[in-house]
């Protein structure tokens, strides 16, 4: 289920870091689209899908722009699943992006989890060029949904540039009445099929 948020989004409270030699925080991501992939190593889903899908985004999208990080934010298995395996893990899988280990909050839900309010394993959360929470997405999310995503906060962030020049097919649909927009085509009033 995914929820759409525009407030700043929370720091990162993380314990430890991998694959980076400084810390990462939320400001020193500002102008960079930022997605945030919480996972378990033991969450199937996690393992078979989000994060293939989270090393795909890194691979296909500009790090000038896109900002991939892992949070390992484990509620479960406690015993298992410290920072130990967790290096072995990252290792064997071959994750490249910065992966932090969420904070314990002294309870049961880990500190970023719980100030996110994910409800689980695998989520999604981007977070758009100015700091803000935009998207938290809880299971698995489709490849082309979550590259729409992000291109659409890449695309409203961007500065003006030199104007887009319109088809002549768009441009004599927009001229006919016919109203284009992400859920398709229609035809505009007093127009009929």
């Amino acid at each position: 289920m995914a929820r759409n948020f525009h407030p700043d989004a929370p720091p990162l409270q993380i314990a430890q870091w991998l694959n980076t030699d400084t810390p990462l925080t939320l400001a020193s991501l500002r102008g960079r689209v930022v997605v945030l992939e919480a996972f378990q190593m033991l969450c199937p889903a996690c393992v078979t899908h989000s994060l293939p899908q989270a090393s795909k985004v890194r691979q296909l999208f500009a790090a000038k722009d896109v900002a991939v990080i892992g949070l390992h934010t484990v509620f479960e298995h406690h015993d298992v699943m410290g920072p130990m395996a967790l290096e072995a893990f990252v290792r064997e899988y071959r994750l490249g992006f910065p992966i932090g280990i969420d904070a314990p909050s002294g309870g049961s839900i880990p500190a970023t989890m719980r100030e996110y309010q994910m409800q689980g394993t695998p989520s999604t959360v981007l977070i758009d060029r100015q700091g803000r929470l935009r998207m938290s997405h809880f299971g698995v999310l489709d490849d082309i949904a979550l590259g729409a995503a992000i291109g659409q906060l890449l695309a409203e962030d961007m500065p003006a540039g030199p104007a887009v020049q319109v088809s002549n097919e768009a441009a004599a649909a927009r001229e006919a009445g016919i109203a284009c927009d992400a859920l398709g085509c229609r035809l505009g009033e007093g127009l009929s099929a």
